[in-house]
């Protein structure tokens, strides 16, 4: 909470709290009203920050003062000896100490660039625009820690006190070095990133130069100049974040609340943005050059990064607590089935009859949970395809790498300003059976695309792959059915029911454990129809043993891959064509009882 003193226009005091993120104005939605003629509906916000309080004018036309001097965007961090002035009413934020370094009044905490237009009056600020300068704003605490051990807890912070003063330094350089490129008139939309990160690292090494003797001493020179580069022309905290490759997910719950995930586990972490328009800034960086848009009319957006790793944000008026992104990694290295076996995500076996299966252009669904590595199988599983084929890849947001070169890649796109435009995935799933495919690969299932993709693979597009959301074969047979009436046709279960059997093959069940550790825990045959309903039998099972604890203190799922004695159909076809195969693979491992896995016991071979 922030402790304010309130002077009204008669001369009252009032001392009360209000949270650390706090709309001023008379708006019914600000946190702390102000009823006046002179106050806009969201005329400033006080935001709590690990150097102090930040103030940002909300674009009100009488501005905000500070000691009587209008501010300029944001001024901070804010002390007890500041009078902010907003309308009639006097502000004093209370047990505010000065810190070393601080920046007067009349040097607000950030510049606008010369190009940045001024917020017209009675409206609130615009969220910066996604120029690689102007719109960075995304401070990060002091050096990141290194994550040595994946599943380890977050290093101890360093002094508050010491971390505050490289917050404000970093601020003061990086202000000082926007107005260095305007007076420069640097024309900075024209030039390519590596030419803008090369010409802010030479300026910034400059300026620290010439202010060294002010700079104080304890702060790490070379530390504070990347973190200023990363705000300038990067993407602020999340830069180291998604350079170490022991963090599979960056997830930005607002913008002093970040956590990572580390080997399937979640942390906090201590880096934080100053600001919502910090976080704002860096969504639309993102964003901007894949022709997508997020605003107020459309406040969710599905993008990626160059390196192909997943984006998501969602801003408010949906996310009522500031503008959330969630950022899912993508391994730098390409995976194969080698190193799912080596990493305990399946066995020997079940990687060879995997390849198999793709080989001889079986259908297969890999269903798993959100989180549980269903994107990578899948990715894993089209690198099977032979070399040759025609290979079309069709998703919401780019992300599989397939190493062929006879390679269609296709995206979805949401709808223009006017709501036209979209191009949905079932649409693009339909062009593609016009495109010649020889395989097609869904990224994912999640609606009426379904049914184009079962008819697919009933009219001669064999070998064709997707994923789907499920806990189970069994639920993701549900959910397919689902996904098929979904698309309208009104067509009865017991045709949906037909398609399925004769569409899809093999049924891939990927698990994410509560301990973070990932595996393929079910490999399921379709067989057929009996009675009206889908018949499924296991071929391969994960045994889940329990949970052991490990050294450091952690506990890891325990278990072991299993065959269900049980050969699949469709090997009487693939022997009789001369291929050799070995059959030990599905033998159970001794003492071991798959009854119940994925689908039935073997011998059983109906779902209910």
């Amino acid at each position: 909470m922030i402790d304010l003193e309130i002077t009204h226009p008669d001369g009252q005091q009032q001392r009360m709290q209000v949270p650390d993120t706090c709309s001023i104005g008379k708006g019914m939605h600000c946190e702390l009203r102000l009823d006046n003629w002179r106050i806009s509906k969201e005329h400033a916000r006080l935001l709590q920050s690990p150097a102090g309080v930040l103030l940002e004018d909300g674009g009100s036309f009488g501005g905000v003062l500070v000691n009587g001097q209008r501010i300029d965007a944001q001024y901070g961090p804010v002390q007890a000896s500041d009078t902010i002035g907003i309308g009639s009413f006097r502000l004093r934020v209370l047990g505010q100490e000065t810190i070393p370094g601080h920046t007067s009044a009349s040097a607000p905490a950030r510049h606008d660039s010369a190009e940045s237009k001024a917020p017209s009056p009675g409206t609130r600020a615009a969220a910066p625009p996604p120029d690689p300068v102007a719109a960075t704003a995304a401070p990060s605490l002091p050096t990141l820690h290194t994550l040595t051990d994946a599943a380890s807890p977050p290093a101890i912070e360093r002094d508050p006190s010491l971390r505050a003063l490289e917050f404000e330094w970093r601020k003061r350089l990086h202000a000082k070095l926007i107005e260095t490129m305007d007076l420069r008139r640097h024309d900075v939309s024209g030039m390519s990133d590596e030419h803008l990160r090369t010409e802010a690292g030479e300026l910034i090494a400059r300026i620290m130069l010439d202010m060294d003797a002010d700079i104080p001493a304890p702060l790490d020179r070379d530390s504070l100049r990347k973190q200023i580069l990363d705000e300038a022309v990067g993407l602020g905290p999340l830069e180291e974040l998604l350079s170490d490759d022991t963090v599979t997910e960056v997830m930005v719950n607002r913008f002093d609340e970040i956590y990572i995930e580390c080997a399937g586990r979640l942390q906090k972490h201590s880096l934080t943005f100053t600001s919502d328009h910090a976080v704002m800034g860096v969504i639309e960086r993102i964003v901007a050059p894949l022709g997508r848009r997020i605003d107020e009319s459309s406040p969710m957006v599905d993008a990626r990064l160059k390196d192909g790793s997943r984006v998501n944000a969602i801003i408010p008026p949906l996310a009522l607590k500031g503008s959330t992104l969630t950022i899912r990694k993508f391994a730098k290295r390409k995976l194969s089935a080698d190193d799912l076996v080596q990493f305990g995500a399946l066995s020997p076996a079940m990687a060879d009859f995997l390849r198999i299966c793709v080989e001889a252009r079986k259908n297969i669904i890999v269903s798993g949970g959100t989180g549980s590595g269903k994107t990578t199988l899948l990715n894993i599983l089209s690198n099977f395809i032979p070399p040759g084929e025609r290979v079309i890849t069709v998703e919401d947001a780019a992300e599989l790498k397939l190493n062929h070169e006879h390679l269609i890649s296709l995206e979805s796109r949401p709808a223009n300003v006017e709501g036209k435009g979209g191009i949905s995935i079932r649409e693009l799933v339909r062009n593609t059976l016009r495109m010649r495919p020889d395989r097609i690969v869904v990224g994912e299932c999640r609606g009426a695309e379904a049914l184009d993709m079962l008819q697919a693979m009933n009219t001669g597009h064999e070998g064709s792959l997707t994923t789907l959301h499920a806990n189970s074969p069994r639920d993701g047979l549900a959910r397919l059915e689902t996904m098929v009436l979904m698309a309208g046709m009104e067509l009865p279960l017991a045709a949906i029911r037909e398609q399925i059997a004769s569409a899809v093959d093999i049924i891939v069940q990927q698990t994410r454990f509560s301990c973070g550790t990932r595996m393929v825990t079910y490999i399921t045959e379709i067989s057929g129809m009996e009675s009206g309903k889908i018949q499924l039998q296991d071929l391969f099972t994960f045994v889940n043993r329990g949970y052991a604890i490990q050294a450091n203190g952690l506990s890891k799922v325990q278990g072991q891959f299993s065959g269900c004695d049980t050969v699949p159909h469709f090997y009487d076809e693939l022997r009789a064509s001369g291929a050799v195969l070995d059959l030990d693979i599905f033998r159970g491992v001794p003492g071991t009882s798959t009854a119940g896995a994925g689908g039935n016991a073997p011998g059983e071979r109906e779902r209910a």
